[in-house]
């Protein structure tokens, strides 16, 4: 004869939660996401914002590069800094591999001169900008950005 302990019946109730303490938790874990959740939503596009403003800084480098290898000289458009170029009649290396598409997956804008839609209009600078998070060109104002809003701080 095997001996089993003897449960009560207040015992066996008790071996699970309630709907009550359930309900509780998940409503505490709903009061957590919505405070996380825009706090984490806001940091993701201040990080694409910074990142377009990287990508602007190292595209002004590549124009820079070309202008120097070339007297001076700016690119006509940002293609020509992934073509290979020519020095006393010996091939170079393209400046750069590629043109990076900003965070959004748009590409870059860039004029120079008097085209150009920035404070760098009669300057040597070119205006480089992207479309910024709603996709639209604002000709770099609005949430477009941009290689001259620094210039205005």
């Amino acid at each position: 004869m095997t001996c089993r302990p003897k449960f009560t019946t207040l015992a066996r109730r008790r071996r699970g939660f309630t709907l009550i303490e359930v309900l509780l938790v998940l409503a505490i874990l709903g009061v957590i996401a919505a405070i996380v959740v825009p706090n984490l939503l806001g940091s993701q596009d201040r990080a694409n914002v910074k990142s377009a403003k990287i990508q602007i800084k190292t595209i002004e480098t590549d124009v820079q590069k070309y202008s120097i290898e070339h007297s001076g000289k700016l690119p006509a458009s940002l293609s020509v800094l992934t073509e290979p170029w020519e020095l006393d009649g010996i091939e170079q290396e393209p400046i750069t591999d590629s043109i990076p598409k900003d965070p959004w997956g748009n590409e870059y804008h860039y004029e120079v001169g008097t085209n150009g839609r920035g404070p760098h209009q009669k300057t040597k600078k070119p205006d480089i900008w992207s479309n910024g998070p709603d996709g639209q060109d604002d000709g770099g104002d609005n949430d477009d950005v941009n290689n001259w809003d620094h210039l205005e701080e």
